[in-house]
C-alpha cells in the first residue's frame, strides 16, 4: 500500500486535518469516498441510513468515524449533528437511488432526493462552520432526448421516471439556493458557503450490492454458480469505476474550500466515449474476468420505462477543473470484477488496493490532484 504520507498531499493537502462529513456514507459511494478521506487524513463523519443489503462495504472497511444512523428528512436531528460536529465541508450522497425502486415508492424517492437535499442546505446555511458543499446528483437529472452526444452542464433538467426527475428537482434545488442563499457575487460578505454538484454516468467497483444493479446481480449469481438474466441487454450507459466520479467530487471540494467562487456549479464526472457501452457488452467483458459468470436471455419484460442511450459531455470538466479518468474501460472492469472475486472466493476486500493502485495510475498520467 501507498504510504500515507503520500495520500495525504492529493488535492493539495486540502483534505488533512479538515472535518469533512458524508450523508450516505453506508451506501456504495459513500463508504468508498469515506475510506480515501481517511487515507488523506480527514476527520470523516457519516450522517445515513442502515445499509440495505446483507454484506454492505461499510462494514468490510472497519472504519474509526463518528456516525448518526438516521434519516436525512429528520432536520432536527440533521441539525443537531450539524452543530455538535462543526463540519468545514459536506459530501450530500443520502439518497434513494435505483430507478425500478423509484417506482414502487415514488414518494419517499422524492421526499429523501428533494426535501432531504433541502435539509442539508438548510443545516448547512445556518452552521458557522460550513464553507463548502458538494451535492452528489446523477447523470440521469438532465431531460433525457436520446441524443447521441452527450449532456452538458447547460443542458435542461428533466427526468422521466421519478428517480431521474428527483435528481432533476435536487440540481434545479442546489441552483436556487445558490442564487439566493450561497450566491457568489455576496461571498465572504453575506454568507461563507460555496456550493456545487456533480453528475456522474453508471459507476461501478466493488462494494455494491444494491439490487437491480447489473454488476451486483452478475457477481452475486456467479458466487452462486447461477446464471444470471440480463434486463435492457442493449441499453448503453456511461461505465466507469467509482474512484473517478469521487476523484471528481473531491477535486471540486478542493476548489470551493480554497474560496474559489467559479467552481460553484454543476459538473459533468463521466468516462470518455470508450466507455459508453451496452449491458451486454459489460457482460462480455466480466465473463472474461471470471469464468462462472453465466447469463441468460432476458425474461423480464419490465413495464417500466428506462433510457436506452444516456451519454455525459465532460469537457468542462477536462478544461477548467483539469480532472480527467484514470482508468479505461477494460480497467474498469478488470478490477470491479476482481474485488468481487476475490471476495467471494478468497474472503479478501480489495478497497485499500484498489484506491493505492487508483492513485498510482493517476500519478503516471500527471493528473492536477495528484501533483
Amino acid at each position: 500500500m501507498e504510504d500515507m504520507e503520500r495520500l495525504e498531499g492529493l488535492f493539495n493537502s486540502i483534505y488533512s486535518g479538515k472535518k469533512v462529513l458524508i450523508t450516505g456514507h453506508t451506501g456504495f459511494k459513500g463508504s468508498w469516498l469515506a475510506l480515501w478521506l481517511k487515507l488523506m487524513g480527514a476527520d470523516v463523519y457519516g450522517y445515513s441510513l442502515e445499509s440495505l443489503t446483507n454484506i454492505n462495504h461499510i462494514s468490510l472497511l472497519y472504519l474509526e468515524m463518528e456516525e448518526e444512523i438516521a434519516d436525512i428528512r429528520n432536520l432536527e436531528k440533521f441539525n443537531s449533528f450539524i452543530e455538535r460536529t462543526k463540519p468545514d465541508i459536506v459530501f450530500h450522497l443520502a439518497a434513494q437511488a435505483l430507478v425500478r425502486e423509484s417506482y414502487l415508492n415514488p414518494i419517499e424517492t422524492y421526499s429523501t432526493n428533494v426535501m432531504g437535499t433541502l435539509n442539508v442546505f438548510e443545516a448547512c446555511r445556518k452552521a458557522d462552520s460550513v464553507r463548502a458543499i458538494v451535492n452528489v446528483t446523477s447523470d440521469k437529472c438532465y431531460e433525457n432526448k436520446e441524443w447521441i452526444w452527450g449532456y452538458r452542464e447547460n443542458d435542461s433538467m428533466g427526468g422521466y421516471d421519478p428517480y431521474s426527475s428527483s435528481k432533476g428537482m435536487s440540481e434545479l434545488l442546489t441552483a436556487s439556493y445558490r442564487n439566493s442563499f450561497f450566491n457568489t457575487s455576496e461571498y465572504g460578505k453575506k454568507h461563507n458557503i460555496l456550493l456545487g454538484s456533480g453528475r456522474a454516468g453508471n459507476v461501478i467497483g466493488g462494494g455494491d450490492w444494491a439490487k437491480d444493479r447489473l454488476i451486483p446481480d452478475i457477481v452475486k449469481s456467479a458466487a452462486k454458480n447461477q446464471p444470471v438474466t440480463i434486463r435492457n441487454p442493449l441499453a448503453t450507459r456511461p461505465w466507469q469505476h467509482v474512484l473517478e466520479p469521487l476523484s471528481g467530487y473531491l477535486m471540486l471540494g478542493w476548489k470551493l474550500l480554497e474560496g474559489k467562487k467559479d467552481f460553484a456549479s454543476g459538473w459533468n464526472f463521466g468516462p470518455d466515449l470508450h466507455s459508453n457501452l451496452s449491458v451486454g457488452e459489460i457482460t462480455q467483458l466480466a465473463k472474461k474476468e471470471w469464468a462462472d459468470i453465466a447469463t441468460k436471455e432476458n425474461s423480464d419484460i419490465s413495464e417500466h420505462h428506462e433510457a436506452n442511450l444516456l451519454m455525459l459531455d465532460c469537457s468542462k470538466a477536462n478544461k477548467i477543473l483539469k480532472w480527467n479518468s484514470v482508468w479505461n474501460i477494460d480497467k474498469t472492469i478488470q478490477k470491479t470484477i476482481n474485488w468481487y472475486k476475490d471476495f467471494y472466493l478468497e474472503k479478501r476486500v480489495n478497497t485499500h488496493n484498489d484506491i493505492n493502485n487508483f492513485v498510482v495510475d493517476a500519478r503516471k498520467k500527471g493528473l492536477e490532484w495528484t501533483k
